[in-house]
Parts: structure tokens; C-alpha cells; sequence
């Protein structure tokens, strides 16, 4: 019976298969088992080291104790049972025997899976097997899934030991069941797209070489700890509150007694309760906050497989074609814009304010958006050649024309589809601004988005430009123009103490020109656009003529008195 389930399973996933039984040994599991059981064990005890001690000369006060609190002190006073103890108020210890787990779970699953999954990509690049699972006649789905599963089995062993003891805290501490499986369903919700992207990085990152899994398993423990003491404060009422989506300890608030919790201050304020996308309230029951958690990082986990499903089997193909593109910047815009609509309102900031600040965030946003298209969009310079080359004889290109092949193409240059997505972007951000009531911040706020569209599409172009060199390492040279044009400015003029407000007009030509466009007169933002828009014209007049030159075949340059062009 197990051999026929076996050889079932090798039929059904192969890969998946040949994890596990290169993971599953009797060493493997007992280590797993032992650190699963021992963790558990220490996190009791350090519990346990938290109920209070009798004292015999003084009161004592601890956080699960029942009696009353002082006028100036939120910890209760501790009552004696009659023999010898105190009366403790376990449903809240158990409480927080369940955070503890929880959170331990979370950062564990997400952060040490991510790292697993990016050092075996990593390792199977390096002995050269990785190419071997590309030529295999398997799905992209079926063979990344099988890693999916495979690579993390044995943390999946460790957590899945843990459970038993997270169902007891949780039932001990009076949380219902309904709602610790919803906890659970997005925190595997969260594990696939944390753990989809994984593999995205590892497929794309892997010149970083063993650097690679140290620094994806480090940005997902950055991510957490940020985003947790986001929960743990509060919402922002900006974009910035979508990033907690990702985090399953967004539910935890809605699991524990807050009005117990409230004694350490450690528990999201009544903010928390308020966040919304488009004017739905979605912090209002728990059910509304998981089912849009889920939904988010289904969305996202989608876009990423897209991404796999073009990579994987093809390398040098880009990560998305140009029309999956319009659709993510679509479904991106939409998203992130939904959480800009209702803004902190203070003493110290006005509504419209909180709308520009808002509009600021969703710059920043976009700014990193876009870096992101035109990596995945901007072909390297043998596909460009052979586009060049061959692009007249293809019926299509001559029955559409060389725009239709520019905005459609799989092999075109990018710069034509990023000005596109810009327009996609801005089509759903200029009706918000237009909405905004009459105020000094509409003006900028125009301007700013006109400006940064702008400077987007210079960006592109270099990078497109940079990929045609003959370099090996074009990649990481345009990588490192782009982002030099990017960090140095703002660093450089920081360090010359041109603030925005001193020196408003400089940062216009910086990737960060919404800081100092309310500063800025008109005809300051007038010339740079035009300043701008002749540098890309420029560009793009560079970037044709070597797209023309490239395009030439080898017996055309041979006669022409040339060396045909070396093909890195």
C-alpha cells in the first residue's frame, strides 16, 4: 500500500518526488523533531518565568494576576489562592503563549522557507542540474511546485509539530476555532506568495551567487519586523498599510482579548479598525480582513507565476510579455490607490495635505513599480539584434507596422511599452487628483505626476540603451547606471544641503521631484519637463541608430567595408 501510494506520488510529481526522498532521511527527521519539541519546551518555560512569585515583605503585581490595579499603574495586584499561590488569569496566559507561537511561526515559515527555497535554486545552478530540470518535459507548475513543497519539507514537519500546542493555547485562551483557521488559510496564503517569489528571485538573482539566499531571507525578516510594528501601532491611512496585507500577524489582533492586551500597550489603537480600501471597511470584522488578505496574496502570487511560467523554460525570454504587463499596472494602481482615498486628518495636517502625502507614497510606489517593468520588459541585445534583423520579414510586423510590434511585441524594445504602462498608471491617478477639492495641493500634485512620468521614461531608455552594449556584464551596468541616477542625486544634493525647499528647481531632475514641486514656480517645472523631454528624444534617437545598426546583417557590413558587429 505505501509502495503504491509512492509510485503514485513519483508519477503524479516527479520533483516533488525527489524531494522528498532526498530530504526525508531519519537523520533529517529526528533533528526536525527535536528542534520542533525543544523550541516548544523553551517557549513554556520562558512562559512559565513570567507568572508571579510570593513575596514575603511586599505586594506583588504581575500581568496575570486578578486582583485590582493602582491609580497610576496598569498591572493588576496579585490575590492569593488560600494555598500558598495566586489566582492567575490563565485564559490570558494562554493568550500569549499563543502570540508568542504565533509570531515565532510566522517569521519562522516565512523567513527560514524563503531562505531554503533561494539556496537550492542557488545550489542547483551551481552543479549545473538546474538546466537539466528546464529541458525536462514537465511544467513550469509542476516542477517549481514540486520545490514549492519539497524544499521546506522538513520546516513544514516543525511547524506542523507545533500545532498541536498552538490549537491548546488558543482554545485555552478562549479564541474560537472558526477564527484560528482563518489565521491559519492566510498564513498560507502568505506562505505561497512569499515562498512563489522566492523562487522568482532565485531564478533571476542567481549572479548574486551565495549572497543570493542571505539577502532574500533578509529582506522577508526586515519586511516582518517592520510591518509587525505597523500592526502593533496602528494604520497609517496610507499605502503603506497594503505592505501589511502580506503579514498573516495582521489577523492576530482579532484573535486576542484587546482589552487585556491593552495592559502592556502592545496592540494595534483604534486606528487599526479603521483601514479601508475604496471607503470598505475592512477592519472591521475579521472575516472582511482575512478574505482580503487572502485575496491579495493570491493576486500577487498569480503575477509572480506568470513570471515563472515565462522564465523558467526560457531564460532569455523577458519575465513578462508587454501585454501582461498593461494588466499588472492595471491591477497594481488600483490596488494601492484604494488605501490613499481616506487620509489622517491632525491638528498639524489639513485633508488636502494628507491627500498630496498620500499622492507622494504612491509615487514612491510607482517609482519601484516601474524599476521593476522595465527589468522585466527590456530585452538584452541578441534578442534586439534578431528583432532588428528579421523583424521585416515577419507577415505580422508588416501587416501591423513597427508601432504595433513596439507596443505588442515579445522581442521589441521596452521603452514604448513602459510610456504606455505610465499612461495606464496615470489614467487611474489623474481622475483621483481631478476629484480633489479646490486647494494649493491639485496644482503640484498634476505637475508632480507629469514630471515623474517623465523621468520614468528617461530611465527606461538608458537601461534599454545600456542592454545593447557587447559587454557580458550589460545587465549590471545598466542596473548600476539606473540606480545611480536614482540614490546619487538626492544623496549629492543632501550632502551640499540643497534641500527641496532651498533648491526646489534641482530636485526636479531627481527621481524623487514630487518633494519640491509645491516649492517650485511653474515655468521651473516648465523647463524641466522640457529639459527632459529633449533628453529623451535624444536617447531615443541614439537608441534607433544603434537598433539600425544592429539590425544589419554580416554580409550587408562585409560589403560595406565594416566588421560585422560581435554578438556577446
Amino acid at each position: 500500500m505505501a509502495l503504491n501510494l509512492v509510485n503514485q506520488l513519483g508519477e503524479w510529481n516527479p520533483q516533488l518526488f525527489r524531494e522528498i526522498k532526498g530530504r526525508l532521511k531519519p537523520r533529517n527527521i529526528l533533528i526536525a523533531v527535536a528542534m520542533s519539541f525543544l523550541g516548544q519546551l523553551l517557549l513554556l518555560m520562558a512562559f512559565a518565568g513570567k507568572l508571579p512569585v510570593a513575596k514575603d515583605t511586599m505586594m506583588v503585581y504581575n500581568r496575570y494576576c486578578t486582583g485590582s490595579t493602582e491609580e497610576y499603574s496598569t498591572i493588576p495586584a496579585c490575590l492569593s489562592d488560600g494555598l500558598g499561590g495566586f489566582v492567575i488569569n490563565w485564559s490570558l496566559w494562554w493568550q500569549d503563549v499563543f502570540l508568542g507561537l504565533s509570531l515565532i511561526g510566522i517569521f519562522a515559515l516565512l523567513v527560514v522557507g524563503t531562505y531554503m527555497l533561494i539556496s537550492d535554486l542557488s545550489q542547483e545552478e551551481r552543479r549545473g542540474t538546474l538546466n537539466f530540470l528546464r529541458l525536462t518535459p514537465g511544467s513550469t507548475l509542476s516542477i517549481l511546485g514540486g520545490k514549492l513543497l519539497g524544499v521546506p519539507l522538513l520546516l513544514y514537519l516543525v511547524a506542523a509539530l507545533a500545532l498541536p500546542l498552538h490549537l491548546v493555547a488558543g482554545l485555552a485562551g478562549h479564541i474560537a476555532l472558526s477564527q484560528i483557521l482563518a489565521f491559519y488559510t492566510v498564513l498560507g496564503a502568505s506562505c505561497l506568495f512569499f515562498f512563489s517569489g522566492a523562487l522568482l528571485f532565485g531564478l533571476v538573482g542567481n549572479w548574486l551567487g551565495g549572497f543570493q539566499a542571505w539577502l532574500g531571507g533578509g529582506a522577508i525578516l526586515l519586511f516582518l519586523s517592520i510591518s509587525t510594528s505597523v500592526i502593533d501601532g496602528g494604520m497609517n491611512h496610507d499605502p503603506t498599510d497594503w505592505l501589511t496585507l502580506f503579514n498573516p500577524a495582521i489577523l492576530l489582533p482579532y484573535l486576542i482579548d484587546s482589552s487585556s492586551l491593552n495592559v502592556v500597550n502592545t496592540y494595534p489603537n483604534g486606528d487599526f479598525w479603521d483601514l479601508g480600501w475604496f471607503y470598505l471597511s475592512l477592519g472591521q470584522t475579521i472575516w472582511m480582513m482575512a478574505g482580503f488578505a487572502i485575496l491579495n496574496a493570491g493576486l500577487w502570487s498569480y503575477w509572480i507565476w506568470q513570471g515563472l511560467n515565462r522564465n523558467f523554460h526560457n531564460p532569455t525570454a523577458t519575465l513578462l510579455s508587454k501585454r501582461q504587463s498593461y494588466r499588472l499596472t492595471a491591477c497594481f494602481e488600483v490596488m494601492i490607490l484604494g488605501f490613499a482615498l481616506n487620509p489622517q486628518v491632525h491638528e498639524w495636517k489639513s485633508y488636502a495635505e494628507g491627500l498630496f502625502e498620500n499622492l507622494e507614497i504612491l509615487l514612491v510606489f510607482n517609482l519601484i513599480l516601474f524599476l521593476g517593468l522595465i527589468a522585466a520588459l527590456s530585452p538584452h541585445r541578441q534578442t534586439m539584434q534578431d528583432w532588428a534583423r528579421y523583424r521585416h520579414a515577419k507577415r505580422s510586423s508588416r501587416k501591423a507596422g513597427i508601432m504595433a510590434d513596439l507596443i505588442w511585441g515579445r522581442t521589441s524594445p521596452a521603452p514604448v511599452a513602459i510610456f504606455l504602462n505610465l499612461a495606464i498608471a496615470s489614467a487611474i491617478l489623474l481622475p483621483w487628483i481631478l476629484l480633489w477639492s479646490p486647494s494649493e495641493y491639485k496644482t503640484p500634485a498634476i505637475l508632480g505626476l507629469l514630471v515623474t512620468v517623465s523621468l520614468i521614461v528617461f530611465y527606461a531608455s538608458i537601461g534599454q540603451l545600456m542592454l545593447l552594449m557587447k559587454t557580458p556584464k550589460r545587465a549590471v551596468w545598466a542596473a548600476t547606471v539606473v540606480g545611480g541616477l536614482i540614490i546619487l542625486p538626492p544623496i549629492i544634493l543632501e550632502v551640499l544641503s540643497m534641500s527641496p525647499l532651498v533648491k526646489p528647481a534641482v530636485w526636479l531632475f531627481s527621481a524623487f521631484p514630487w518633494a519640491s514641486i509645491e516649492y517650485t514656480a511653474g515655468t521651473s517645472v516648465l523647463f524641466a519637463l522640457v529639459g527632459q523631454s529633449l533628453a529623451l528624444v535624444l536617447l531615443n534617437l541614439q537608441l534607433t541608430r544603434q537598433l539600425k545598426k544592429a539590425g544589419e546583417s554580416s554580409t550587408k557590413a562585409l560589403l560595406s567595408g565594416q566588421m560585422p558587429l560581435e554578438i556577446q
